[in-house]
């Protein structure tokens, strides 16, 4: 079990400056530990859509020093946040903070094709999430998208990621599970 009081001091600084409205911190960062375990081990940069208040993106960050990691947010003074957040973590040579929409940032030529992996946790509407983080990922790249919690519905997986429309998104789902999020593939 990873030491995560560093960690935690700088989620709470977060929280109190009101960036992260989770009740129980050490129950988000076991949530975003969902994301770790589905990054594959040979990825080297992870974008991470809509940091907000660094989760998943912090603790990706702690968990994997192997990865190189920019976190979005469109808003400055969450970005300011997250710029602090990562200086107190001493991450700041790996990981870096990149204010804008990220349908703008996606045409940015440092940024596009350039990424291993793209994590989304409460962006959007699962398609649109897809659309995107295409831009930023490299061939066979893949997006790690958190879940709601499971749907007993039948069909529920379908309404969700509807095979035509992530196909012609360029993407398919990995058959893998993984507990709390979804991985997909882009062809």
């Amino acid at each position: 079990m990873p030491d995560d009081a560093e960690l935690l001091s700088v989620l709470e600084s977060l929280r109190e400056r009101g960036a992260i409205g989770e009740l129980s911190l050490p129950d988000a960062v076991a949530h975003a530990a969902s994301f770790v375990a589905a990054i594959p081990l040979e990825a080297e940069r992870l974008l991470d859509l809509g940091s907000g208040g660094g989760l998943p993106g912090l603790v990706i960050a702690v968990r994997r020093p192997d990865l190189a990691l920019v976190l979005t947010e469109r808003r400055e003074r969450r970005a300011d946040l997250l710029r602090l957040a990562v200086s107190r973590l001493g991450i700041g040579d790996r990981v870096g903070v990149m204010t804008g929409d990220v349908r703008t940032l996606g045409r940015s030529t440092e940024l596009m094709s350039s990424f291993d992996v793209v994590t989304a946790r409460a962006f959007g509407e699962p398609l649109w999430t897809l659309s995107c983080a295409a831009p930023f990922l490299g061939q066979h790249g893949l997006v790690i998208v958190s879940e709601p919690p499971v749907s007993a519905a039948v069909g529920a997986d379908e309404r969700r990621w509807p095979r035509g429309e992530l196909e012609r998104l360029g993407f398919v789902l990995d058959p893998i599970p993984f507990p709390h999020v979804q991985r997909l593939q882009h062809r």
